[in-house]
């Protein structure tokens, strides 16, 4: 079977992008395999717009976009939702100097798997894809007033998590 320009210039941009755009798939959902089925997902979208996307240099934002609306619809057809309770959660060691990098961001990862899922969301986009509040709100589908609410209270639980002292 022969390949066109275009599929060709797509499997170049998933070999290219396609760990990064895993990377943010997984924190927002927070599992790796539900990551891979939401990047999958997100890149069969993409696949069939990919003649109508014009400026190929959006193409992350594209494909991120469509990662994040997945989710919510996901979360949306949820009929059960999942919280950790108190008892379940680990004991964290306050940070320290001495805690070596690798071990901060791994028990940071862990902090955000726990938070529930619009609070994850809200906690990836605002400082890990750098977007506005106003973005935040309307990507999510809520107000920007529920999206500070939500970042503070997401925040908080971090620090709790992580042992640090709020503010």
């Amino acid at each position: 079977m022969q390949t066109t320009d275009w599929e060709e210039e797509f499997r170049e941009y998933v070999t290219t992008r396609g760990p990064a755009l895993l990377r943010a798939a997984n924190q927002l959902t927070g599992h790796p395999l539900d990551a891979e089925d939401l990047l999958q997902n997100a890149l069969t979208k993409t696949y069939q717009a990919w003649g109508r996307i014009e400026d190929r240099r959006a193409l992350d934002g594209y494909v991120r976009r469509a990662m994040v609306n997945i989710n919510i619809s996901q979360w949306r057809r949820r009929k059960l939702e999942e919280y950790p309770s108190g008892d379940e959660l680990p004991e964290v060691v306050a940070a320290s100097e001495g805690t070596p990098c690798g071990e901060i961001h791994e028990r940071l990862e862990q902090a955000l798997r726990e938070l529930p899922d619009r609070m994850r969301a809200a906690i990836v986009l605002r400082y890990y894809e750098d977007m506005t509040e106003p973005e935040i709100a309307q990507t999510l589908g809520i107000s920007v007033g529920t999206v500070k609410s939500t970042v503070s209270r997401a925040m908080s639980k971090l620090r709790s998590a992580l042992g640090l002292s709020g503010s």
